[in-house]
């Protein structure tokens, strides 16, 4: 049984990953967030610690660690812009760290963490649970399949809308999220890298803090992407059944439905991980540079 600190508790994400934890049968032994109603971890873990300043929840792994109870991985689930602190906060403490995405935000703090995992001797991995989806990975067979030689013409929406609050959190603020492309795209750039293969071209048609859209050239396909926030982006038979949320990919104008079937993939990437074949650096880093260029684009 793996011990487990988690950072970032009180988010909306959090729970997926304490849920994880429970059903790969492990312990989540303490938590922190500055956020101080933790109802939710009374259905998983009633009995961690609980923290409200980071110090001391460093000086209480630094006491189990010196008691012979160290910590052996950090789960992450706090705002992007502080998932490379916290990242570096595990591996500094003899933990490896799984981090919600996007890892980072800029491609130039994965050297400085990779840096650190030579240094430490522990690893960091992300969810990147699209590729553990089923419809995904079939598609990725399929492709495989195929060889190098298919070209393939897609079409990518996806619009899942926000309330005000969205602008007016951290989420909202491109220096704090990384902007719609990183921090609602970044899941869906990596599948298509995965999927495709690596970059060739990028260019941004429209930028904007609550939508975005663009052609990206892959080795074996030619994508038109949107990405939106906008409720009135949301095709007409969508809004009359009262839903928020739209996914669509057509690659060769077939649709390829992966909008149900998600509840169990941070379990699954948590297996992955913990098997020792989880998701790194290495493995992220051309939808995180992907996302820088069109960020500045």
């Amino acid at each position: 049984m793996k011990r487990f600190a988690l950072i970032g508790a009180a988010g909306y994400i959090a729970e997926r990953h304490m849920k994880a934890i429970r059903e790969t049968g492990n312990d989540l032994v303490c938590a922190s967030d500055r956020f101080d109603v933790m109802g939710r971890m009374d259905s998983y873990f009633p009995d961690a610690e609980f923290f409200l300043e980071h110090e001391n929840l460093d000086r209480f792994m630094d006491d189990q660690r010196m008691a012979g109870k160290p910590i052996d991985c950090v789960s992450i689930c706090t705002p992007n812009y502080m998932h490379p602190s916290h990242i570096r906060f595990a591996l500094r403490n003899g933990a490896n760290a799984i981090c919600e995405k996007p890892m980072v935000i800029h491609p130039d703090e994965m050297r400085i963490i990779k840096d650190i995992e030579a240094e430490t001797g522990k690893r960091v991995y992300t969810i990147l649970q699209l590729r553990h989806h089923p419809v995904i990975l079939a598609l990725k067979k399929k492709v495989e399949a195929a060889g190098k030689d298919q070209f393939y013409n897609i079409d990518l929406r996806y619009i899942t809308t926000r309330g005000k609050w969205y602008f007016k959190s951290w989420k909202g603020d491109v220096q704090k999220s990384g902007g719609i492309a990183t921090n609602i795209g970044i899941h869906l750039f990596d599948m298509l890298i995965w999927i495709f293969g690596s970059v060739r071209n990028s260019k941004v048609n429209l930028y904007q803090p609550h939508k975005a859209a663009g052609i990206l050239k892959l080795e074996t396909a030619e994508v038109n992407w949107h990405l939106s926030l906008d409720e009135t982006d949301l095709p007409e038979s969508i809004q009359q059944a009262g839903k928020r949320t739209f996914r669509s990919i057509k690659v060769d104008d077939e649709e390829i439905d992966f909008t149900e079937g998600f509840t169990n993939l941070h379990t699954v990437a948590y297996q992955h991980v913990l098997a020792g074949n989880g998701f790194g650096i290495d493995d992220t880093r051309e939808s995180i540079e992907l996302t820088e260029k069109i960020r500045t684009a």
